[in-house]
């Protein structure tokens, strides 16, 4: 996502109004949901794909970020079943972040490093300051990609290494800032995913299977498309990136992506969401933990212009000052959670970052 879709993607509510922009074909079908406590407002418009079959209340998208705050919650089952320790060095789990080293400069030389002042820890992944994430310094960025290690923006094409050799070339990496100092997107859910396999001894997508998604009616969430026939089509704006016919989500990953992953309806991820409010699965502080800002005043400032004004970061998620947490999938998903407990939702085929700008404008607008 661009500085500025994340700075009004964080805000959104879902507007009532918003299949104009299905009829005008800004987007090829939407669905959209609210609700508050028992009462639930759905509406269903538009095409799986602008030259395909009508949309569906079960249609599967490309949920994209929408996997961090799952992703997130995993970690903290294991916290509350005592496998993990926020605040233990990951390494316990992951000794590829073993004696890291850090950029001399944050905008610096690659091989210009000093030794890292502190153990990277698990609240340091939960919290995106492990200090390696979505970076401004070229010379990463470029060694990120010539290891096959790209952690930042649509997750097409898949890596096709296997998470050992995955984590074995991310290790080799340095740190661009100190463990805990800096704001950074993406890297730590990529690394959670790796973490969560470990701790539990299964395969990531059966341990949420088994732990979340089977235990909250959540059928059709995975890194595979559960019915083919019923998955839409991604656009980066008029232009198709990922077929239903020829998905790379119809077969199951080398390397499942913690970060932005996961196929899922608009019924799965709001039973998530109204798990978050309950607290069915997880205990109220780590929901609460999940949910309340990390970051301080100058990690906020650091994180501005992604983050937006009057926003932090929990663990996965946005915080709004105003008690609002959610955040948004960069293949055009948008989910956000007020502070009395209502929950919006809005699902399109569309890039976040290819929407116009009055598209946001609706989807900000109250939906009760």
């Amino acid at each position: 996502m661009t500085e500025t879709v994340a700075r009004q993607a964080v805000r959104c509510w879902t507007g009532l109004m918003l299949n104009t922009y299905v009829d005008n074909g800004v987007v090829p079908g939407l669905i959209s949901l609210v609700s508050r406590g028992d009462e639930t407002h759905l509406q269903v418009h538009g095409r799986t794909a602008y030259d395909g079959p009508d949309l569906e209340r079960d249609s599967l998208f490309r949920v994209s970020s929408f996997t961090k705050p799952i992703t997130a919650a995993a970690t903290m089952l294991l916290v509350d079943d005592l496998q993990l320790s926020l605040d233990a060095p990951a390494a316990d789990v992951l000794p590829e972040l073993a004696n890291p080293v850090v950029l001399r400069e944050p905008d610096g030389p690659v091989d210009d490093t000093v030794p890292a002042e502190r153990a990277i820890t698990v609240r340091d992944l939960l919290t995106f300051r492990l200090g390696l994430g979505e970076s401004g310094n070229p010379g990463l960025r470029q060694a990120e990609e010539e290891l096959g290690v790209r952690t930042f923006g649509p997750p097409i094409p898949r890596t096709d290494l296997e998470p050992d050799e995955w984590m074995r070339r991310l290790g080799t990496l340095p740190l661009q800032y100190q463990p805990g100092e800096h704001w950074l997107y993406a890297t730590g859910s990529h690394l959670l995913g790796v973490l969560i396999s470990r701790v539990s001894g299964q395969p990531l997508e059966e341990f949420l299977r088994e732990r979340l998604f089977e235990p909250l009616g959540m059928r059709d969430t995975g890194f595979t498309a559960a019915d083919p026939a019923r998955l839409t089509t991604a656009y980066v704006g008029d232009d198709v990136l990922d077929t239903a016919a020829e998905s790379q989500w119809l077969t199951p990953p080398s390397f499942p992506d913690a970060a932005g992953g996961l196929i899922s309806t608009v019924d799965d991820f709001h039973a998530f969401t109204r798990m978050l409010e309950s607290g069915d699965l997880l205990s109220r502080e780590a929901v609460a933990e999940m949910t309340t800002d990390q970051l301080t005043p100058v990690q906020r400032a650091g994180s501005l212009d992604f983050l937006g004004p009057d926003t932090g970061w929990g663990y996965g998620v946005s915080v709004g000052d105003d008690g609002r947490y959610g955040w948004a999938g960069g293949l055009g998903t948008l989910w956000s959670t007020t502070a009395d407990g209502t929950i919006s939702i809005l699902l399109t085929q569309r890039a976040l970052w290819t929407w116009p700008e009055e598209l946001f404008a609706e989807a900000s607008a109250p939906a009760w």
